[in-house]
């Protein structure tokens, strides 16, 4: 495991929220973050099919741009009824003409199940893939996971994407029903970082 020893971290990605998450997690190591967007940088086409695989994708893609350091993350939604689907297309599935509905990305899989066949509990995961690139090519890959499965009416006003329909393992609640601070306690994206702090940062 390869130490973080700089003092700046371009993270690939031009979610604000997100990158708001990930300065406050580096943030105790005197790491200063940079996001894709205050340098302009455009978004790579996500071309593979792995999270990993896109992953890569868009931190290679920024330390080649910007010879930075740089930390992206891929992730979705995996049914196990569905055979892994939407798996990477998870954002694709609620892409519409005017944008991302994932009211319609919901439905589609629950209709997905129905037509299926298969019994409940319709088991499923959400998947957080990090990959973190040096400038000298190497890199660190740390994987989160948050087990649980799937119900039926969406539940809750919270979150985002699919968690008015996603049940972690454990609760009660869905991912839509929790607060913002609960759900990250348990959260694929949770899981990830805490082995991201752990190896590189701690």
């Amino acid at each position: 495991m390869r130490s973080f020893t700089g003092d700046q971290l371009l993270v690939a990605t031009h979610n604000s929220g997100k990158l708001e998450e990930i300065t406050a997690l580096v943030a105790p190591y005197g790491v200063k973050v940079i996001g894709a967007a205050e340098l302009g940088l455009s978004e790579p086409a996500e071309t593979e099919t792995s999270f990993v695989g896109n992953a890569r994708i868009k931190a290679q893609a920024a330390v080649q741009a910007t010879g930075l350091p740089a930390l992206s993350d891929d992730s979705g939604i995996v049914i196990d009824a569905l055979g892994g689907a939407p798996g990477v297309y998870t954002a694709d599935w609620a892409q519409t003409d005017t944008g991302r509905d994932f009211g319609i990305a919901m439905q589609r899989a629950h209709d997905e199940l129905v037509s299926s066949g298969c019994a409940q509990p319709w088991t499923a995961r959400f998947c957080c893939t990090l990959v973190l690139a040096w400038p000298d090519g190497q890199e660190q890959v740390f994987e989160g996971t948050a087990e649980g499965w799937i119900i039926w009416p969406m539940r809750g006003v919270q979150g985002h994407g699919y968690d008015p329909v996603f049940q972690p393992l454990g609760h009660d609640l869905t991912f839509a029903e929790m607060t913002s601070y609960d759900k990250n306690q348990i959260s694929h994206r949770a899981d990830a970082f805490r082995k991201l702090i752990a190896g590189c940062f701690a």
